[in-house]
């Protein structure tokens, strides 16, 4: 599955490249095609990311390393999610405090290198995660194609046209680095679980703090109507 893997990650690329075009993300109310996209990525969290990171933790305690602990894969999505709800605390505390344009700056640059980091983890395991089939792998590039779509989103109405300027392009090198490393790497199986339950912590925090705006901005019909469908598209893979 290596071409469909490159395709997919060019894909990824070019849906940050063109994070700056997508103008009719911006409505207010909340577009739909937002509040769909949050709906896809609970329910992959739910039905997917979750029996990963138990996958995950089957990996860990079958390799025998850190007997004495319990619920490794666990711990590690925790740490995970701390990890980035730090670094976006770290964020607002700098713009809240920014007085000149050099803090400013510093907040969208710690932005950026969190989700950098984010990126390239993606982009690994896009190549590295073994799957099934190549539905599955489009059910996984599906998800997180929507999910980069609304965070572009946010991260553009954090930082304006600093992000059209730069993150959008370091957020697209990103996944290709990641996948290119992932390539010519050769890793283990639990160090692969590992990577697993750490991204995991990471994409549901961003998807309960990107992906569910309060009730008056988003649209209900639409965020059902995107949880429905894709969790179908679970099951059926199932």
């Amino acid at each position: 599955m290596f071409l469909l893997s490159l395709i997919f990650v060019f894909s990824f690329a070019l849906a940050h490249y063109m994070a700056k075009y997508m103008s009719f993300l911006s409505e207010i109310p909340r577009s739909r095609y937002l509040s769909a996209a949050g709906g896809i990525a609970v329910s992959y969290v739910f039905l997917h990311l979750l029996p990963e990171v138990s996958e995950s933790q089957e990996v860990i305690h079958e390799a025998g390393i850190f007997s004495s602990l319990s619920n490794h894969a666990y711990l590690l999505a925790l740490l995970g999610l701390f990890l980035f709800y730090a670094l976006d605390q770290r964020v607002k505390t700098t713009k809240t405090t920014a007085r000149q344009g050099k803090k400013e700056s510093s907040a969208f640059w710690i932005h950026v290198a969190s989700f950098f980091f984010y990126n390239a983890l993606i982009g690994y395991l896009l190549i590295k995660e073994e799957f099934h089939s190549v539905f599955e792998m489009s059910l996984y590039f599906f998800a997180m194609l929507v999910h980069f779509i609304t965070v572009d989103h946010n991260l553009r109405s954090e930082h304006k046209d600093v992000y059209d300027r730069y993150g959008r392009w370091i957020l697209s090198v990103a996944i290709v680095i990641g996948w290119f490393i992932g390539l010519i790497t050769d890793i283990s199986e639990y160090m692969v679980s590992l990577l697993v339950a750490f991204l995991a912590g990471g994409i549901i925090l961003n998807v309960i703090k990107e992906e569910l705006p309060e009730e008056k901005e988003s649209s209900l019909g639409a965020f059902a109507m995107g949880i429905v469908g894709y969790s179908l598209l679970l099951l059926f893979l199932d």
